[in-house]
């Protein structure tokens, strides 16, 4: 087999293109023969017909290595081609070239000025969204036409008639008084020559729509009026360039979009509707002059990762003729997105999807939505051969639709779901012989999806989804192997640092929003604060991104040296408001927070955690005076732990799952106690019938105290359990996505009757990252997955398991079977990364890259 290099890439782009970063660090993988190893590499940059060579450079490095030439700059492209040497000292081919293009970097770079609607509108209610319209000219062939946008709410933009991209709620949701992103569209294609006209559909989204779950929502979060900045930058073939951008001359209309809601949902009337409004034929005589809008330009900022795009369809599974003439569409899968309608009926009649999660009594049952209606209306236009309709300003959490006035074909051949989420890369699978740990993990990729939606919400459904921190804490080791998301939650670490206070205190949500007395004014949580420490971390051991660190390693810092502040002398965190082990089945469902695991214990548990991982990033980033002084405290934090919950005989004072789970993972037990410890576990998760006794604060570690104290046995009776509450009691009654509440739905199929009652909350999956890393047995021993570990823990009556991860060296799985005491694993190690195997009775064995078959007898044949 010859050495091929693959396609690079450029920081965490999977399309290169409007990125921010003048220097982008550069990527790639590797096919070659087992045993080839890269001893060097060369990079070829090419800017306007201009070759770079950087040398032969020596090195084994492949993964975010240096830019090799001079800064970029706005707008400026380059293609970039790399080759390798082995230690043979034989030279690879080039690659294939990979391109790379930067946006608009400085205020200077505008010439367009942001506009809005000129009449006046009620800011205290919703208003039907403009649409905004100019025109201009092309003079000749196009080479390339970039289109610059951004906007004070959403903005869907469209040339001659045509949709420019395929991002959804453009431009995200970030912290706007920050950072408000512009997204770069290549529009080559949508030019003719001669007239042209281009345009936007607005929307309020989230910077002035109503949202929030405290008294009703807050509406106009960022302002109160909507706006549109855009640029179009067009190159001709004879190297002519031409710039239009948003401008006086543009006009103003109401549209066919009646309401557009993210949470209430989307009205249209078509009968409102011309599609030519965006083409230059269209006469727009009779629309109004803009007002213009200001922008801040110093906020303005790229996007880190992917934008939100549909990625998948689903017809539906069943439908179910209701009274009234009501139809119930089933899609059989709980899933974030919008319907697609094709129909045909006279003008101005009206089709009504309404949308909801579950049934109860064969209806759909809404009141979980609670402040969202989340319903969408299409009015007809009376077209004689249909009409194709989909929502562009809204997004719903459902699994179930009713349709109300539904006329024409037949409903299952008219009707898709189409699946929005940030267009992430899906990079890790996982598999077993038991039907229902399979489709546990399926439901734990759904919710994931479902709320990794430009920030990690915690739910998508009802009137709230805020990218709670807690939540996203505990779920970023499972969430980055399933998907890439190192540009999705750089960004989003980015907003928390704009948004934590000047005293080191995390908000429980980013971006804030009002919360009433209990969440706002923001004040300090153990488990969600020490997001600012611990998702960093993980976006390091994941993608070995060196930078990510150094980034957040402020904002991390001063969140420590907060709680010890708060902590006092005595190192105990032990005043002051704290959620603990957040939603305990135990807990009464109207007190979340009444766990049976002391909060205090959780708070002080936590505290030594990020001190501990606080001295491991800046030992990674050289600060030793900082690593050794973070250590001390967490030195000092754990003693201090001992002397107050741990009693002399190896037990806690909380004699909970959630305390002895977060005392042993954390290593804060003394060494003659984390058997015992652990032994107190087991036995407390016997007794309870291998039901699950843990809240968000637990969930993530229980499985690994049982296994790292050698009560793997146990961990599985927990992860098999069906009986309420338990992973797969959800999955027997017939879950698709993770609930919030591990009896969101009751035994008697009727609805949990808490205020906070969701069937999409990623963090009770997080357990995903534990069947991962012991059922299956792939785990990151060095940054990157440079050096991985193999370990699979059979159990549970399984037959056989596997998984997969496409780190960025390439992909990397295992695939065992237990059959008649032996187990036989085969595993897939890429170019660039070392194994080491650990099976049961044997020693460890290093290998290398290439294919692996090895057998180990299982101990109870001995």
């Amino acid at each position: 087999m010859s050495v091929t290099v693959a396609t690079p890439t450029f920081e965490h782009h999977d399309l290169a293109l409007g990125i921010g970063e003048v220097r982008p660090r550069i990527s790639w993988t590797i096919t070659a023969e087992p045993g080839w190893t890269q001893r060097a590499y060369e990079i070829e940059t090419r800017r306007a017909g201009i070759a770079h060579e950087s040398g032969r450079i020596e090195s084994s490095e492949q993964i975010l290595v240096p830019w090799a030439d001079d800064d970029l700059d706005s707008r400026a492209a380059a293609t970039v081609r790399v080759r390798v040497w082995g230690q043979d000292d034989a030279v690879s081919d080039w690659s294939s070239p990979s391109e790379v293009e930067i946006g608009l970097l400085h205020a200077e770079d505008w010439t367009a000025v942001g506009i809005g609607a000129g009449w006046h509108e009620d800011t205290e209610k919703d208003n039907p969204p403009p649409l905004l319209r100019g025109l201009f000219e092309v003079d000749g062939p196009v080479a390339s036409a970039r289109l610059y946008v951004t906007a004070h709410g959403l903005a869907e933009v469209e040339i001659n008639g045509r949709r420019a991209g395929d991002q959804a709620l453009l431009p995200g949701w970030t912290v706007y008084q920050s950072r408000l992103r512009v997204i770069t569209i290549d529009v080559t294609e949508l030019l003719v020559d001669g007239a042209n006209a281009w345009g936007a559909w607005m929307g309020d989204g989230w910077y002035r729509g109503r949202f929030g779950f405290y008294e009703g929502g807050t509406r106009n979060l960022y302002g109160d009026r909507l706006g549109l900045l855009a640029q179009l930058e067009i190159t001709y073939a004879d190297g002519r360039r031409q710039t239009v951008g948003t401008d006086a001359t543009w006009r103003a209309a109401l549209g066919p979009i009646t309401l557009g809601s993210l949470y209430d949902g989307e009205r249209f009337d078509a009968r409102r509707h011309d599609p030519a409004w965006s083409t230059a034929a269209y006469d727009a005589s009779g629309w109004a002059p803009v007002a213009m809008v200001e922008f801040d330009l110093a906020t303005f900022t790229t996007p880190d990762g992917p934008p939100v795009r549909c990625t998948e369809e689903l017809r539906p599974k069943t439908v179910t003729a209701l009274s009234g003439g009501r139809m119930l569409l089933d899609f059989g899968q709980n899933l974030v997105g919008r319907l697609r309608v094709t129909v045909k009926g006279e003008a101005g009649h009206v089709v009504r999807l309404l949308h909801a999660e579950v049934l109860q009594d064969g209806e759909l049952y809404r009141r979980p939505l609670r402040g969202a209606a989340a319903i969408d209306e299409y009015t007809l236009a009376g077209l004689p051969d249909g009409e194709v309709w989909e929502p562009r300003l809204t997004i719903h959490g459902f699994r179930y639709v009713e349709v109300d006035g539904w006329e024409g074909r037949a409903i299952e051949d008219a009707v898709v779901a189409r699946v929005y989420h940030s267009d992430m890369r899906r990079t890790g699978w996982f598999e077993t012989s038991n039907p229902l740990v399979n489709r546990l993990h399926d439901n734990i990729v759904a919710s994931m999806r479902g709320n990794f939606v430009d920030v990690p919400t915690d739910c998508p459904q009802r009137d709230e989804r805020l990218g709670w921190t807690g939540d996203l804490q505990v779920f970023a080791p499972t969430a980055s192997f399933l998907y890439d998301t190192s540009g999705f939650l750089a960004s989003w670490l980015k907003d928390l640092e704009a948004e934590q206070l000047p005293d080191g205190t995390v908000p429980w949500y980013v971006p804030v929003i009002p919360g009433g007395d209990m969440w706002t004014p923001i004040r300090p949580g153990a488990v969600w604060g020490d997001v600012a420490v611990l998702t960093p971390w993980v976006l390091w051991s994941r993608y070995a991104d060196k930078n990510v660190l150094a980034r957040q390693y402020e904002s991390a810092r001063r969140w420590v040296d907060l709680v010890e502040r708060l902590s006092g002398g005595a190192h105990l965190w032990n005043s002051g408001f704290q959620l603990g082990d957040w939603l305990d089945p135990a807990a009464p469902p109207d007190d979340p927070a009444d766990a049976k695991t002391d909060r205090y214990l959780v708070a002080t548990a936590y505290a030594a955690w990020s001190a501990r991982h606080l001295a491991q990033i800046a030992e990674v980033l050289g600060r030793a005076g900082d690593a050794e002084h973070y250590a001390g405290l967490a030195g000092e934090i754990r003693r201090a732990f001992v002397e107050e919950y741990v009693n002399a005989d190896g037990t806690l004072t909380s004699d909970a799952v959630t305390a002895y789970s977060l005392a042993i993972a954390f290593g804060l037990m003394p060494d003659h106690m984390v058997a015992r410890a652990g032994h107190r576990l087991a036995a407390l998760v016997a007794e309870s019938g291998f039901t699950i006794a843990t809240g968000f604060a637990g969930v993530n570690v229980v499985s690994d105290a049982l296994s790292m104290t050698g009560h793997t046995d146990i961990a599985y009776g927990l992860l098999l359990e069906e009986e309420c509450p338990s992973w797969l009691y959800a999955v027997k009654m017939g879950a698709t996505t993770i609930w919030e509440r591990w009896d969101s739905m009751l035994p008697d199929g009727s609805i949990n009757p808490g205020e906070m009652t969701s069937f999409n909350h990623y963090a009770l999956g997080s357990v995903a990252d534990w069947m991962h890393r012991r059922v299956a047995g792939i785990e990151a021993l060095e940054p990157g997955y440079r050096v991985v570990r193999f370990r699979p823990e059979p159990g549970g009556g399984l037959t056989w398991a596997s998984a997969r991860h496409l780190s960025p060296y390439g992909e990397i799985s295992i695939s065992w079977t237990h059959e008649q005491a032996v187990l036989t694993v085969e595993l897939v190690v890429p170019i660039g990364v070392t194994g080491i195997v650990y099976l049961p009775g044997t020693e460890p064995v290093t290998i290398g890259a290439g294919t692996h078959r090895l057998h180990a007898e299982l101990e109870e044949t001995r």
